[in-house]
């Protein structure tokens, strides 16, 4: 497992679920279970890029659209301050989009990532497609 330690999250998720991380994201990102809908599957790719976790990163990222890699050089100065899902759309059996507000700070400036984000489930598994900045 690449990325930073998840030893140090012991209560909350990052996701911003009110969960606590194992029985939230952390399910995931272990690999002993696999989201069942594509909001949970957002959270979780929130909380990997929170992490740095490349790997998770990646493999529930769609064939189609996945990058070769991912730099977490830049992520370095970046701080996650919260993840807002606004709206959870299932359009389909397989697919779905989730809109989302992502805060974080670089060098003491506040941002927000808003996006309209596509999934699809191709043999039970959901996959992060591309998304629509807002």
């Amino acid at each position: 497992m690449s990325g930073k330690n998840t030893t140090t999250i012991l209560s909350h998720c990052p996701c911003g679920s009110g969960f606590i991380y194992t029985t939230c994201c952390g399910q995931y990102l272990s690999q002993s279970d696999i989201p069942h809908h594509a909001e949970a599957l957002m959270r979780s790719r929130y909380t990997a890029y929170t992490l740095e976790r490349e790997d998770y990163l990646l493999a529930t990222w769609h064939p189609s659209t996945r990058p070769d890699a991912l730099s977490f050089a830049s992520e370095s100065q970046r701080r996650w301050l919260g993840l807002t899902v606004k709206c959870h759309e299932q359009l389909s059996v397989d697919q779905a989009t989730v809109e989302f507000v992502a805060r974080f700070k670089i060098g003491g400036r506040a941002h927000r990532l808003h996006e309209i984000s596509r999934f699809v489930r191709e043999n039970g598994q959901w996959f992060y497609v591309d998304g629509d900045m807002i």
